[in-house]
């Protein structure tokens, strides 16, 4: 099982045909939210948002029992940009790169890697912020937790699909992809708040975020 990156097969093409129904809704919204706010000056954020994130998760760190976690990004996205269902619109992007060019993710189940990561991802990791930032009056740990927690929930949600697909038994499952990802949480926790920081520092008008971020 790899995280969230599943291959073709790992899913019974039933189940992949009901998440590429959910993750087409999903893209469509997002397909919605680019056309209403990308504006000409975010479309360089956007793409260098993409390629980081690219970069990020082709760092794959090895788990017992056959799985493998990476980092994510889809908390990065939705914080700067101001929107869940950017998240959704930029690991789109990343996953049909991925999954097309470089084989990395099936095309199949590409659906159910979109949920996992663009909109489990997106929406856990910008309302997880959104209720931090309330609470710490601080966007830097507010981001740190809520990128650590997105991945921790993406992880356990594509736990919960390979078990459903009788792929992999859930309670190991659960086990290996939330200790793992707990520990791998802390370096994409890292990485988004030293990101936010930095774009904040560079060019504070590009980020979107409605609690405002204050250096």
């Amino acid at each position: 099982m790899i995280v969230v990156h599943i291959p073709d097969a790992f899913i019974p093409l039933p189940q992949a045909a009901v998440y590429w129904i959910i993750a087409l809704i999903f893209i469509a919204l997002a397909l919605r939210w680019a056309r209403a706010e990308m504006r000409e000056e975010k479309v360089p954020l956007v793409a260098v948002l993409a390629a980081g994130i690219f970069a990020i998760q082709a760092v794959n760190v090895p788990i017992p029992w056959g799985t493998s976690g990476h980092m994510m990004g889809a908390a990065l996205a939705a914080v700067v940009l101001g929107s869940p269902f950017a998240a959704v619109f930029v690991l789109t992007l990343v996953l049909i790169v991925q999954g097309v060019l470089f084989g990395d993710g099936g095309i199949t189940v590409m659906g159910a890697n979109i949920i996992n990561m663009g909109v489990v991802g997106g929406f856990v990791g910008y309302y997880s912020y959104q209720g931090l930032n309330r609470v710490f009056k601080n966007p830097y740990p507010s981001a740190f937790v809520a990128a650590w927690f997105s991945l921790l929930v993406a992880a356990l949600v594509c736990a919960v699909e390979m078990a459903i697909a009788g792929t992999f038994p859930l309670g190991l499952g659960l086990f290996s992809m939330g200790l793992y990802h707990a520990v791998i949480g802390v370096i994409e926790g890292a990485i988004t708040a030293a990101a936010l920081y930095l774009i904040f520092t560079a060019r504070p008008d590009l980020i979107s975020t409605s609690e405002g971020v204050t250096a």
